[in-house]
């Protein structure tokens, strides 16, 4: 994949306001709002039942809102001139298991009027060239991962909406898939929201994140303005050949340090600029300085703790109760 060869499609803006959905008595999405901007990849999180396959399939048009809109660029779906041209989705898959992968896309090519030679190149994009032309009920389901995403392609559009994309794929798949997304967003320009539960794999694919919880709105933003707002003054890490003489300094200005091995001070409640000053202060020498860095699956669960659709009355010790499987409705 050639970074910047050429223009791409037009970039494309999805902007959710104030979208809520009862089914009965369960309010399955509150007044929630973000947005998904292009040039990026949108990581979609949160517990099981917080509403993020209700919210994607509302956004598709594919369930009419009680309340509020989902739009591309302000327009939404059901009102897109050439909707498989702007916005190209994966909620599930779906295959004949006796036609092969390239008669599927050719299928589907045909029915959104675009040229059938347009299958054979997704394929290729998808890594399936060589397996095309085999039936996809011998598909194992990373394959039909991969094929559901060719399908998301025919149109070369410029908007991806993807849930669960990563689920069924080996760790060399897994790679590939975080590489070809962000291929898609940042030198190709698309706009790419994703839902997935491997909160490990978002930090490394996510420009941003959009975190829901019981229906609503959590937190939006960047990984890196997340932890900003979530540590504050928390834990510093600083390293120092005087170290003894570094915590009797720290604690003199009231500051709560621990020392470690080989020089380490933990400090809590603070900030480097903190710990920096009173190092300063004192004439310390240091050799390390820095926040401990809070990770995206700490951040989650930190946010959404008490939002979660099943929790175990007795887990395992070190085991959590909360789970971000992909069945969210």
């Amino acid at each position: 994949m050639a970074s910047g060869t050429t223009a791409g499609p037009r970039p494309v803006r999805i902007e959710v306001s104030g979208l809520t959905k009862t089914f009965g008595t369960v309010r399955a999405v509150s007044d929630l709002g973000f947005t998904v901007e292009p040039g990026s990849v949108t990581g979609f999180l949160g517990p099981n039942g917080a509403g993020k396959t209700t919210t994607l399939r509302m956004v598709l048009g594919l369930i009419t809102p009680d309340a509020g809109s989902a739009t591309f660029d302000g327009v939404p779906y059901a009102a897109l001139r050439e909707p498989v041209r702007t916005v190209g989705a994966v909620l599930e898959t779906a295959f004949h298991p006796a036609r092969s992968g390239r008669d599927h896309l050719r299928v589907y090519s045909r029915a959104a009027g675009i040229p059938v030679a347009r299958a054979d190149e997704v394929l290729e994009r998808v890594g399936l060239t060589t397996a095309g032309r085999r039936r996809a009920g011998g598909y194992s389901l990373g394959m039909r991962q991969r094929l559901a995403l060719a399908t998301a392609l025919l149109g070369d559009p410029p908007v991806l909406v993807l849930d669960e994309p990563a689920n069924g794929l080996d760790p060399e798949g897994i790679l590939w898939l975080r590489g070809f997304l962000r291929h898609l967003a940042h030198d190709e320009g698309r706009t790419v929201l994703v839902s997935s539960h491997l909160l490990s794999e978002m930090e490394q694919t996510a420009d941003r994140v959009v975190i829901v919880g019981a229906g609503r709105l959590v937190r939006q933003g960047s990984i890196t303005e997340l932890r900003s707002g979530a540590q504050g003054a928390g834990t510093v890490l600083v390293r120092s050949p005087e170290a003894d003489r570094l915590v009797a300094v720290l604690s003199g200005a009231g500051l709560a340090a621990t020392r470690g091995d080989d020089g380490l001070v933990t400090v809590e409640g603070a900030t480097p600029a903190d710990v920096g000053a009173r190092a300063f202060a004192g004439q310390v020498e240091l050799h390390e300085l820095r926040a401990e860095s809070t990770g995206l699956e700490e951040l989650y669960f930190r946010l959404t703790a008490g939002q979660e659709q099943f929790s175990a009355g007795a887990a395992a010790p070190g085991a959590t109760a909360v789970t971000t499987e992909g069945a969210s409705r």
